[in-house]
This record gives structure tokens, C-alpha cells and sequence, in this order.
């Protein structure tokens, strides 16, 4: 078997992550230096490196993980997470974590977001909610997010920010977008008195 088609498959899929994780940055999602995103390959995983800069970031940047548990150097803070979404559902393919403001500031005080627009309520009839203090962070979070995106598409940590899984980059951006606008949506509409 040729070499050639799969790494010219795996510069892509890195390639692919670069953009998604730069369109985060540039539509708001995140700020330059938060967030993280990966996509997995076969056995492995690409991640965002631990504090990389979505304004710089390049596929050669990009750190290998392994479904086994290996974790490579530099791999971001969530890297454990990541590995943990894609052992519990073997049809996830990408997972990106933003925060963007509405979709952190609408779910401040809830245990669930529930879209009050269309599109929202076509997408997700329930966002989940959860709550992860921060200093059991790093050490809770890899099995409470992995256990509720195995039922659901997207989750939202209060105070902290959203997790999108899919079978696609592209598709986790869609969730991850629409997400943030059915927020704005319910913020504008909770100033305008007409929720």
C-alpha cells in the first residue's frame, strides 16, 4: 500500500483543523489564545498545541495522540478530554472547545440551555449544562464531558465554554456556531422583554 494517499489525507484533515481552529478565533468564538480543537486520524488524534495562537497556529504546529492514551508533548491542557470523547464514541471524528460569549453568558446559572428560536430548537433540544469547579477541573472533566457528548452533540462547562463533537470538523462548527447564535439570539430577546 502506498504512502502518498495517507499522508496526503492526514495533511488535510490537519490542514482542515488549522482552518476550523482559525475560524473560532476570527468569528468571535475565541479569544487568540483559547480553545482547542482536534480531529482524529485512524488511531490517532491531531490537538492544538497547550497555548498556541490561533492567529499563528500551522499544521506543523499540531500534536499526535493516540486512542491507546498516549498523549504527545506540548498536546493542549484538554488533550485527556479529547481522547476520552473519541474512546467513548468511535464515530466522533473532530471535537472543538470554544468559548464564546453567549453561549458562556446564557448559561451562567442553568443546568441546561433550551434555544427559544427555530433554528436552535431544530438543532438541539437541549443543550446540557455542567458543573465542573475549577480546581477539579483538569481531573473531572475528560469523563463528564466524554459521558454527556455520547448523548448529545454539544455541552456547555458554566463559566468555562462549549464542546461540539461530530463526524466532521465541519459539522462540529455548525453545532459550535449555531450554538452561539441561538444565545445571542435569547440574550437580544431577554433585553427586549419578549422572553
Amino acid at each position: 500500500m502506498s504512502l502518498i494517499p495517507l499522508l496526503f489525507a492526514t495533511m488535510n484533515s490537519k490542514d482542515d483543523l488549522v482552518r476550523h481552529y482559525h475560524w473560532l478565533r476570527q468569528y468571535g468564538l475565541n479569544d487568540s489564545h483559547s480553545g482547542n480543537a482536534s480531529v482524529r486520524d485512524s488511531d490517532s488524534l491531531w490537538i492544538t498545541p497547550t497555548g498556541c495562537c490561533a492567529d499563528t497556529l500551522s499544521s506543523g504546529d499540531l500534536v499526535e495522540c493516540r486512542l491507546d492514551g498516549f498523549i504527545g508533548k506540548g498536546a493542549s491542557m484538554d488533550a485527556r478530554l479529547h481522547l476520552a470523547i473519541y474512546q467513548s464514541n468511535p464515530e466522533i471524528c473532530a471535537v472543538l472547545h470554544s468559548h464564546g460569549p453567549y453561549s458562556v453568558a446564557m448559561t451562567m446559572d442553568n443546568e441546561e440551555f433550551l434555544p427559544a428560536d427555530f433554528e436552535g430548537q431544530l438543532y438541539f433540544s437541549r443543550v446540557p449544562v455542567l458543573t465542573i469547579p475549577y480546581d477539579q477541573y483538569e481531573a473531572r472533566s475528560p469523563r463528564m464531558v466524554a459521558e454527556i457528548l455520547a448523548d448529545y452533540p454539544i455541552a456547555v462547562v458554566r463559566g468555562h465554554g462549549v464542546y461540539a463533537c461530530a463526524n466532521s470538523l465541519n459539522l462540529a462548527y455548525k453545532w459550535t456556531c449555531s450554538l452561539e447564535l441561538s444565545a445571542k439570539t435569547a440574550f437580544i430577546a431577554q433585553q427586549a422583554g419578549k422572553i
